[in-house]
């Protein structure tokens, strides 16, 4: 009998904090996203018993107010494919590397892409001098030495600043649409290790990943040397896993190499135990027969086919226009989901 009391007495003091967050979001006029704004401000609540330590919780009020001013810098961007660019903030104006990133971000530019960089000098400037600043976003971190963005950014209101690494990579993931390394020290191979291992077990969408070495420079080439001599071969990574990355030395192939991705395929999206594949053009019925032969592997049961857009794509309206097909993916081997997008992008 006690504990049915305790526990309706839990019940309604739980239906009471409910109707008071309730409450409290009606009186700041409701918005978005109500009932995950609700949660939010429960598990905050929490934080008055749950978490003693000052320095944590000041680590979550700034995380969480400096996302959602991110967050709300980049909404009006959502419909723009998006380019993220890093390398070294020590690369001078006269290195080629420097002159490489302008260009690549002048040409990507133009071909309907926004830039993202960190915001410092070398190649995040460099990136920046290309795209201009009305098409570049400017992602920046304090540091002790490094604490001003770029003079290309640095006025500009498509601007956040950071203080915590985690919750700026964050937005890096979230927003971009490929991401292009030249060369740089440990925060870019830090980037573009964080990216390849999001790829590899699903965390993120698949995406191009490009590294740019200077004109018959060895940078990368190099790094992949390692890679396979030392990952591949000791079987700590799969061989399809190379896959996720290209490597070349022209600005103009890393450009090819983003807009090609994107000629055919749009995005995917599981829908319960089916992985669904947005398409602007469906496969027809050979390359379907094809493609069930060649990635048999990576189907656990049935078939990949051609679809409309599920239940729950509808009720989300999203993305209603294009062509879809779907599959029973087995949710690890996403180096060769990448080589069967890059068979889709041939159609």
């Amino acid at each position: 009998m006690k504990n049915r009391t305790e526990q309706r007495t839990k019940t309604a003091a739980q239906t009471e904090l409910h109707e008071r967050i309730q409450e409290l979001i009606q009186s700041r006029g409701g918005g978005h996203n109500e009932g995950e704004v609700a949660d939010i401000i429960e598990n905050a609540l929490k934080l008055l018993t749950d978490v003693r330590d000052t320095g944590d919780v000041r680590m979550i009020k700034t995380a969480l107010r400096e996302l959602r001013y991110a967050f709300r810098l980049f909404a009006p961007y959502i419909g723009k494919r998006k380019v993220t660019i890093f390398g070294s903030a020590r690369t001078s104006p006269d290195a080629p590397e420097y002159q490489q990133a302008v260009e690549f971000g002048r040409k990507i530019s133009e071909a309907g892409f926004m830039v993202i960089t960190g915001a410092g000098n070398g190649i995040m400037q460099a990136g920046h001098e290309g795209a201009g600043p009305e098409r570049s976003f400017g992602v920046n971190i304090r540091l002790p030495w490094e604490q001003t963005a770029n003079p290309v950014i640095a006025e500009d209101k498509k601007l956040v600043t950071f203080k915590y690494f985690f919750s700026r990579k964050l937005i890096f993931v979230r927003h971009s649409d490929a991401i292009v390394l030249f060369p740089g020290g440990f925060g870019t191979f830090d980037e573009g290790f964080e990216a390849l291992t999001l790829m590899q077990t699903g965390k993120s969408q698949l995406m191009p990943l490009v590294l740019v070495d200077k004109p018959d420079g060895i940078f990368w080439k190099t790094w992949d040397l390692n890679i396979r001599g030392q990952l591949l071969r000791d079987k700590l990574i799969s061989p399809d896993d190379l896959s996720l990355y290209q490597i070349t030395d022209s600005a103009d192939e890393a450009v090819k190499i983003v807009v090609r991705f994107y000629r055919n395929f749009h995005s995917t999206r599981f829908v319960r135990d089916q992985l669904v594949i947005r398409l602007k053009t469906a496969p027809g019925e050979s390359a379907l027969a094809a493609m069930n032969e060649d990635f048999s592997d990576i189907v656990v049961d049935g078939r990949i086919q051609v679809v409309k857009a599920t239940p729950e794509e509808v009720e989300d309206r999203d993305h209603l226009d294009l062509a879809r097909v779907t599959f029973n993916f087995d949710r690890r081997s996403y180096g060769r989901l990448r080589q069967l997008i890059d068979v889709l992008n041939g159609f």
